[in-house]
């Protein structure tokens, strides 16, 4: 009989992370799908006990910290940047994704409209990790990285809403009505935004009250499992009441009410239990597959693999238009990415597990859409770093790395020095430890100034480059000093609108 997780077989699993963890260091695969297939290697050779992946656990446990992490670090200036682009995507695009899915499985595999429409609203959550680690290391343009992360953050929200609805009208065989399923689907989105928002912004002002990084690492932990707590007592959803809580908290709360000490050790704890809740999920995603199931759904699942790809493909380039108008530019390049990129993963198979164990689909269901999250973890997974090379995305320039790295060394020693001149001045340190150390950074800061200006001196493009993110960040600057006047009621918003399209920084913004 499949067991939770007991403490020696946690222990194993840990043991088993960090080996992989430390293996895939010297070999070019991805850590996450390492994990999956290490994962299917233990199940298939019955080297543990059979491990149950409830969804209690991954709804309960491991959900809102994952979602409270990528929230608490995504940055709200690049969100608001692309906010138009991932609503378009985590809504009309989660409908869509819907839609095909379900009239594809119910035409070419057979399966009943009700089953098929539960099925293709839990396959809409996206879960794109090991992707997002890989721009990140490549160094992808950092918009494209935030649309396809936050597109992942909310569709989970919007997904699970639209499945609960799904669900309910199954289970009750009620008669499906489009204006009570949009209202009811609207009250839990916006309610679960509205709950978060107001856990976040009060825990925003009990930070203010102390300077306890302890303390602290244990709010943030109350606010991920509260605010999921708290709106699914209240029916709305949970998973958008943890992503709004986060990104208030992460953008407000650290920035007003904790010192840049404590900041970092709530982002080290976060970016911990992040690292170990998806080296489990992964893990448990192996170990969960059965073969002999899979092939008795095989039909169904290279039908809801074809579906899922075409579904996706619709959505990405047939909304590419509405996406570029909302980004002023949508490249071809960043479509494959986003199209290619869109992985299924832990949500899709708590969804799954969720139904109701009468339910008579509910082992097709689930064992296909374990065949599917498997497919776009191993197929997609492993070739998205080829088609990145392939698109021509990834070529960094050694220089311009070399730069962004000496120019931030560059900001800390001038930190430092600001710091010790504060202390000087309020008598903290004696004038001969001031002088001594202040020589001493001040010699590193010259010699990286030096550096910098060699650099820029031997590659034209290192200047180009600062100019372009100074231009960058001045667009943002006014952009919402611009926002601050509207509120003020200095500039009304025709006037605004009028001024944002005359004002234009960037030529390759214009249309």
């Amino acid at each position: 009989m499949a067991e939770t997780i007991h403490i020696d077989i946690f222990v194993v699993l840990l043991l088993v992370t960090a080996s992989v963890a430390i293996t895939v260091k010297w070999i070019k695969l991805p850590y996450s799908i390492a994990l999956v297939i290490v994962g299917l290697c233990i199940g298939l050779f019955h080297l543990l006990p059979p491990v149950e992946m409830t969804p209690e656990l991954i709804l309960l446990i491991f959900l809102p910290s994952i979602l409270f992490e990528a929230s608490w670090n995504i940055r709200l200036a690049e969100l608001q940047e692309s906010w138009k682009s991932i609503t378009i995507l985590a809504t009309i695009g989660v409908v869509i994704n819907t839609l095909l899915v379900a009239y594809g499985m119910h035409f070419l595999a057979n399966v009943a409209l009700g089953p098929a429409f539960l099925f293709g609203a839990m396959i809409a959550a996206t879960d794109p990790i090991s992707v997002l680690a890989l721009f990140r290391k490549l160094g992808i343009d950092s918009k494209l990285t935030t649309i396809l992360e936050g597109e992942s953050l909310f569709n989970d929200g919007t997904a699970v809403v639209l499945f609960k609805l799904v669900l309910a009208c199954v289970i009750s065989q009620s008669q499906f009505s489009i204006g009570a399923t949009t209202g009811s689907f609207l009250l839990v989105v916006l309610g679960g935004g509205a709950t978060g928002a107001l856990i976040g912004y009060g825990a925003s002002q009990i930070t203010r009250l102390f300077d306890d990084h302890l303390l602290e690492i244990t709010l943030t932990t109350i606010v991920a499992y509260g605010s999921y707590l708290v709106a699914e007592q209240l029916h709305v959803s949970a998973v958008l009441s943890v992503v709004t809580a986060g990104i208030v908290l992460g953008n407000y709360g650290s920035r007003t009410g904790m010192s840049p000490a404590t900041r970092m050790a709530v982002n080290s704890f976060w970016e911990y239990l992040a690292f170990l809740v998806n080296s489990l999920i992964f893990l448990l995603i192996g170990l969960q597959v059965k073969f002999g199931l899979l092939l008795k759904y095989s039909v169904q699942i290279g039908v809801g693999v074809l579906v899922v790809l075409l579904a996706r493909l619709a959505v990405v380039y047939g909304l590419a238009p509405l996406i570029g108008m909302a980004e002023n530019k949508l490249p071809w390049k960043w479509r494959h990415l986003l199209f290619w990129g869109a992985l299924r993963g832990s949500v899709c198979m708590a969804l799954a597990l969720s139904l109701p164990e009468a339910f008579p689909y509910k082992e097709m269901i689930t064992i296909t859409t374990f065949g599917v999250v498997l497919f776009t973890l191993l197929i997609p997974g492993l070739t998205i770093e080829p088609l990145v090379s392939l698109l021509k995305m990834n070529a960094k320039d050694p220089k311009q790395e070399q730069y962004r790295t000496l120019r931030a060394q560059l900001i800390t020693k001038k930190r430092a020095l600001e710091f010790l001149a504060n202390q000087l001045k309020t008598g903290s340190i004696s004038a001969s430890s001031h002088e001594r150390l202040h020589a001493e950074l001040n010699a590193e800061k010259e010699a990286l100034t030096k550096q910098i200006n060699d650099l820029q001196l031997e590659d034209t493009s290192i200047k180009a480059l600062e100019e372009e993110e100074l231009r960058h960040r001045i667009y943002v600057l006014e952009k919402d000093s611009l926002k601050e006047l509207v509120k003020d009621g200095v500039l009304t918003e025709e006037s605004l609108r009028k001024v944002e399209l005359e004002a234009r920084y960037f030529p390759e913004e214009e249309s």
